[in-house]
Formats: structure tokens, sequence, C-alpha cells
């Protein structure tokens, strides 16, 4: 009798360390959808709406991408910067309502029902800017380069 002995293939970690592509795209939409949550809610308080913000959502979604997958290879990076990406505009389209619901004084959700969803892509195009874009590509790299650094685990 021959055991058949299974060689672990290339490229593919067994055991608790294995990268976690589900777990890390599940991770980087939901670090976007809370940091816009988060950007949102800054604007409102402050009626400050700074881009600044989306990089730290761009650099929330990498590292929660990062940890969760426990990867750093590139296509983790990829994830993060589509998030990152993802959160951005989340983020820019909920600050514009934030915006909007605190000049009339109605609820954040009221806001919303009124505009709809065809509204709200003609506001997020019409409040935008060119340094709108800037913010955007930095949050983006932010994503990428968050996902891709090594983990700090042992």
């Amino acid at each position: 009798m021959t055991e058949a002995v299974s060689e672990p293939t290339i490229g593919v970690q067994a055991g608790e360390d294995a990268p976690r592509m589900g777990l890390a795209i599940a991770a980087g939409i939901a670090a976007a959808i809370v940091g816009a949550i988060l950007w949102a809610v800054f604007v409102y308080v402050t009626n400050m709406e700074l881009g600044l913000v989306a990089i730290a959502v761009g650099a929330l979604v990498g590292i929660s991408v990062r940890e969760a997958g426990r990867s750093a290879h590139n296509s983790f990076g990829i994830i993060g910067a589509v998030c990152a990406a993802f959160g951005w505009a989340l983020g820019t389209v909920m600050c514009d309502f934030a915006i909007l619901a605190k000049q009339a004084g109605a609820p954040f959700t009221d806001v919303l029902g009124r505009i709809g969803a065809s509204g709200t892509v003609s506001l997020a195009i019409g409040s935008s800017d060119a340094i709108d874009l800037l913010f955007l590509a930095i949050a983006v790299w932010e994503g990428y380069k968050f996902a891709k650094r090594p983990s700090r685990r042992a």
C-alpha cells in the first residue's frame, strides 16, 4: 500500500495565515461604508467638507483589506483601491446630502427621499470639481498602498 502524499500548491498557504480574498472584499466594503458615514457626520457637525477625510477613508479601507485578507499580494492592493474609490464616491454623495439636510433643516433621510437616485447622480456631478478628483486619486492610492503593506503580525 502506498500513501498519497499531497504536495502544497505553489503560492497557496494553508492554515490560519492563508490569504482570505472574500473576507478582504467584505472588510473593504464595510470600511468604505463606515468611512463614508463618518465623513458625512463630520461634515454635518462641522459644516466643513474636507477632502483630507477622503484620504483617511482610503487608508481605513486599505488597512481593513490588509488585516482581513492577511496578504500583501497585488490583488489585495487592487481590492483596497476599488473599495477606497467606492468609499470616496459614497462619502462625497453623503456629504452633499449632509450639507443639504443641514441647510434645509430636514432629516438626512428626508433629503435623500426627495432627491432620489437620479438626483443623487446629478447632485454628485454638479457639486464636484477638479480638487475632488485629486482627493479621489490620493484615496485610491492610500487604499492600494495600505492593502499591500505587509501586516505587522508576527
